[in-house]
């Protein structure tokens, strides 16, 4: 039987897991994260995300929600009106999140102190 060669060194720490990829091509992107966070309790009006993420655009939260969605973890309805309002809501792909963003958010209180991370780089 032909044994098995284990790769080690610096060229066997080199190679990224496709999903660890696949999951932060999506939610790697600024603002994605909060996002989903908001939403994870109920769905939310486009204005009602605008007010809940401070800082974040029109433009941007357009952008990641379009994304989010073609991502299928975030569905768009339009509530006809008056007024005409647009609801988003999580998909249970988008859901089933939950357990990873609240290990993340115990770690971040953990291992990332307020104020760690400073804008500016300095």
């Amino acid at each position: 039987m032909a044994e098995q060669q284990e790769e080690h060194g610096p060229e066997a720490c080199r190679r990224v897991d496709d999903g660890i990829t696949r999951v932060f091509q999506v939610l790697g992107k600024r603002w994605t994260g909060p996002i989903v966070s908001v939403l994870m309790p109920h769905p939310a009006h486009f204005s009602d995300l605008r007010r809940a993420i401070p800082g974040i655009s029109e433009r941007m939260l357009s952008d990641r929600l379009t994304e989010l969605g073609s991502a299928g973890l975030v569905v768009r309805e339009v509530d006809e009106g008056p007024p005409l309002r647009v609801t988003y809501r999580l998909t249970e792909a988008g859901a089933a999140l939950e357990p990873a963003l609240k290990e993340l958010k115990g770690w971040a209180a953990t291992h990332l102190p307020e104020g760690a991370l400073r804008k500016g780089g300095c």
